[in-house]
C-alpha cells in the first residue's frame, strides 16, 4: 500500500515503478533506485499504457516515466495515471531542451531530470535521482487542478497599480505558470518576472515551451536585460534574478535556502526598486522559499498574491507565505490571471 512500507532500520520505502522501452535502461535504473536499501523498484512497464496499468494495480510512491515509447508513449501514460490513480511521476529524458518535455508537465508530472549521458558516474547520478525519488514521493498530487475552487481569501481587493509581477515557482511551478500567462493578452502592461526552480539544463526548454503556450514573449533572462512590458523573463540556471533601474541584474552571490536562483532575492529587490508598485506571486511548491522576500515586499507597500491549496500541486512555499501574514489575497489558479489584470489597469 502506497506509503505504507519502511524498511528494517524504520526508514520510509520509497516505491518506484519504473516506465522505459529499453530493457537495459530498466536494468540500470532497477540497479541504480534499488542501491540503497530505502528504496525499491516495485515493477517495470516498456510503454505508457502498462506504465498506467501497473500504477493502478501496484500503487507506488512514484514513477519514472520515458517519454519516447512505442504503442503508448510517456505522454499517454501520464494522461491515464493523472486521471485514474494521481500520482506523482518524475520524467526522465535524454533530451532536455525541447519545449516538448514541457507538455509532460502540463499533462500533470511533477519533475524532469536528464538520462545519463555513456560515461555519467552512476553512483553520482543515483544519489540524485534517489533524492528526487524521495522528494517526489512525499508529494500529495491531485487530479483536476484546473477544475477546483477554494473559498480561501486573505485580504481585501487590490488597490493600486502594479508596474512589476513577479513570480516564484517550484513543484508543479510549470504548468502553474503556463496556465497563468495563458490568461494574460499579449498587450500585458507590465513587465513578469519569474524564478522557476529546476534542474539544470532545462529552463532554456521551458522558456520555449511557455513561450509557445502563451501571447507573451518568454525568454530567460540575461544580465541588463530591460524591464518590459508584456515580456516574461525567467532567471537562468545557476544565478539569482534581481530587478532594478528598469533592468535585471544577474547575480552568482551565495544560495539563499539552498537555491539558485531564489524567489527571495527577486522578491527583496522588487521591494526596494518599486515598492507599492510592485506585486509578487507564489505559486505551488515545496518549501518556504520566496515566503520571506514577499513579506518584504507587502512590507514596503508591495501587494502580494498566492495559490490556494487546492489547485497546487504542492501547497509549501505558498502556505509558508500565508502562514506569516504576508499575503493579500489567496486565490485559485484559474484566478490569479484576472487579478494581475485588475491590478495592472
Amino acid at each position: 500500500m502506497r506509503g505504507g512500507a519502511v524498511t528494517a532500520a524504520g526508514e520510509r520505502l520509497v516505491q518506484v515503478l519504473v516506465a522505459d522501452d529499453s530493457p537495459l535502461f530498466r536494468e540500470m535504473l532497477v540497479g541504480v533506485i534499488g542501491a540503497e536499501s530505502g528504496y525499491r523498484v516495485v515493477g517495470v512497464a516498456g510503454d505508457g499504457e502498462e506504465a498506467a496499468r501497473l500504477t493502478r494495480a501496484l500503487r507506488p510512491d512514484v514513477v519514472t516515466m520515458d517519454l519516447q515509447m512505442p504503442e503508448a508513449d510517456g505522454f499517454a501514460g501520464i494522461a491515464r495515471i493523472m486521471a485514474e490513480t494521481p500520482t506523482p511521476i518524475l520524467v526522465l529524458t535524454s533530451v532536455p531542451a525541447p519545449a516538448v518535455t514541457f507538455k509532460a508537465l502540463s499533462l500533470g508530472a511533477l519533475d524532469i531530470l536528464e538520462k545519463p549521458p555513456p560515461g555519467t558516474d552512476l553512483s553520482d547520478y543515483g544519489q540524485t535521482l534517489r533524492t528526487r525519488l524521495r522528494l517526489l514521493a512525499g508529494v500529495k498530487v491531485i487530479r483536476h487542478p484546473r477544475g477546483l475552487r477554494s473559498a480561501g481569501s486573505a485580504g481585501g481587493e487590490a488597490v493600486g497599480r502594479a508596474d512589476l509581477i513577479a513570480i516564484g515557482a517550484s513543484l508543479g511551478g510549470p504548468r502553474a505558470l503556463a496556465t497563468l500567462l495563458r490568461g494574460l493578452p499579449g498587450g500585458f502592461p507590465a513587465p513578469v518576472v519569474v524564478v522557476q526552480h529546476i534542474a539544470d539544463g532545462f529552463t532554456e526548454g521551458l522558456a520555449t515551451w511557455l513561450d509557445s503556450e502563451s501571447d507573451l514573449e518568454v525568454r530567460v533572462a540575461r544580465d541588463g536585460d530591460p524591464l518590459t512590458a508584456g515580456v516574461v523573463l525567467l532567471a537562468p540556471t545557476g544565478s539569482h534574478m534581481l530587478v532594478g533601474k528598469g533592468r535585471v541584474r544577474l547575480s552568482s552571490g551565495p544560495p539563499v535556502g539552498g537555491f539558485r536562483p531564489s524567489v527571495t532575492p527577486l522578491f527583496r529587490s522588487a521591494a526596494e526598486s518599486f515598492g507599492v508598485r510592485a506585486c509578487g506571486v507564489l505559486l505551488t511548491g515545496m518549501g518556504r522559499d520566496g515566503a520571506d522576500g514577499l513579506r518584504v515586499l507587502k512590507q514596503s507597500g508591495g501587494y502580494a498574491l498566492a495559490q490556494d491549496e487546492a489547485t497546487s500541486a504542492v501547497f509549501g512555499m505558498a502556505r509558508a507565505a500565508i502562514e506569516e501574514g504576508s499575503v493579500d489575497r489567496v486565490l485559485p489558479l484559474d484566478d490569479i490571471s484576472p487579478a494581475l489584470l485588475e491590478l495592472t489597469r
